[in-house]
C-alpha cells in the first residue's frame, strides 16, 4: 500500500511540473510574436495566410468580424483606404493588412520603424495566402506611415 502512495504522488507531482512548466517549454522552443487576426470567417485565404504566419512561429488569435464592423475596425486603426485587403492583424503595436509576406513583418519588427504598419491592398495573386508564389503576380508591401502616407517598404517582381 505504502508503494502506491508513492507511486501515485510521484505521478501527480510529476504532472503538477509538467503543467507548471509549459509556458517555459513555449518560451525555450521560440514561440514567435503574437499577433491578433480580424478576418471574415468564410474566408479561406485570410485562414491561408494564418497557417503561414503560424508554420513560422507566430502565435495567432483571431477575431471574426465582417462588412462595415471589419473596414471601421481598418480606418480606426489607421489603415487608409487604398490600402485595404481582406484581413487585418495586429502585431506589437503594428498593424499588418493584408497578404504580407512573413519576412516583410519580422523585418518591421526588427527595425522599428516609427509607423502604423505594413499593407499589401487588394490580394495579389501569388502573396502568401493567394496562390502559389511560383505563378505570383508583382506587388509591393507598403508601409504606413503615422500621417496616413504610404511608401514601398518591399516590392516583389512577377514570377
Amino acid at each position: 500500500m505504502n508503494q502506491d502512495t508513492f507511486s501515485r504522488r510521484t505521478l501527480l507531482v510529476g504532472a503538477a511540473a509538467l503543467v507548471a512548466a509549459s509556458p517555459l517549454r513555449a518560451l525555450a522552443q521560440g514561440a514567435g510574436p503574437a499577433i491578433h487576426v480580424m478576418k471574415d470567417p468564410n474566408c479561406g485565404c485570410c485562414s491561408a495566410w494564418i497557417e503561414i504566419l503560424e508554420n513560422d512561429g507566430f502565435v495567432v488569435t483571431t477575431e471574426a468580424s465582417a462588412g462595415t464592423l471589419l473596414m471601421r475596425y481598418k480606418l480606426d486603426n489607421g489603415i487608409p483606404q487604398e490600402m485595404v485587403s481582406c484581413h487585418t492583424g495586429r502585431v506589437d503595436g503594428y498593424m499588418i493588412e493584408g497578404h504580407v509576406p512573413v519576412a516583410d513583418i519580422r523585418r518591421l519588427l526588427g527595425e522599428r520603424p516609427d509607423a502604423i504598419g505594413l499593407a499589401v491592398p487588394g490580394m495579389p495573386f501569388g502573396s502568401p495566402g493567394m496562390g502559389p508564389e511560383s505563378e505570383r503576380e508583382a506587388y509591393d508591401v507598403f508601409l504606413i506611415r503615422g500621417d496616413g502616407s504610404t511608401e514601398v517598404f518591399t516590392s516583389y517582381a512577377a514570377a
